[in-house]
């Protein structure tokens, strides 16, 4: 596991990058033949980690439901996000990292909902699911950089 959360960590990192990168407007810029942007990205791989590892297990999210439903697995941009929304998600990017180890050292997940993923795989448990995880954050990561492209 803890191979896993150094990649992890890692992602996160490389997603940090992208708030010095590029504005709020390129932030917000759908490309034609995108159907998301970038920030709508970044706070989905924030939305689904909390699904995959904090919902799975029936333990509470640390984000609220309203995020969650903005950004979790099957959802698209509806509006352009504020600055304000930016740094929450900026925030909340990097703060969530520490409260999952304290959660995983404290050992809080005591119970998993095994599922099969959108994309086929099928999570046994709570490792599986933070593996798939990364899996899952290294393809939006590609969408990302495909996106960039056209902004």
């Amino acid at each position: 596991m803890e191979s896993t959360l150094h990649h992890w960590k890692t992602s996160r990192s490389i997603y940090t990058g992208f708030f010095d990168k590029y504005n709020l407007e390129q932030l917000n810029k759908i490309p034609a033949g995108f159907n998301n942007n970038l920030i709508w990205n970044i706070g989905h791989v924030i939305a689904a980690q909390q699904g995959l590892v904090y919902r799975s297990c029936n333990v509470p999210m640390h984000i609220s439901d309203d995020f969650f439903n903005r950004y979790k697995p099957g959802t698209k941009p509806t509006a352009d996000v504020t600055q304000q929304e930016v740094d929450e998600i900026k925030e909340l990017l990097t703060s969530l990292i520490e409260k999952t180890e304290t959660d995983l050292a404290n050992n809080i997940f005591q119970t998993f909902n095994q599922r099969k993923t959108g994309t086929g795989f099928y999570l046994r448990n709570l490792e599986d699911a933070v593996t798939f995880n990364n899996y899952h954050e290294g393809t939006h990561f590609g969408y990302m950089l495909s996106i960039a492209k056209f902004i």
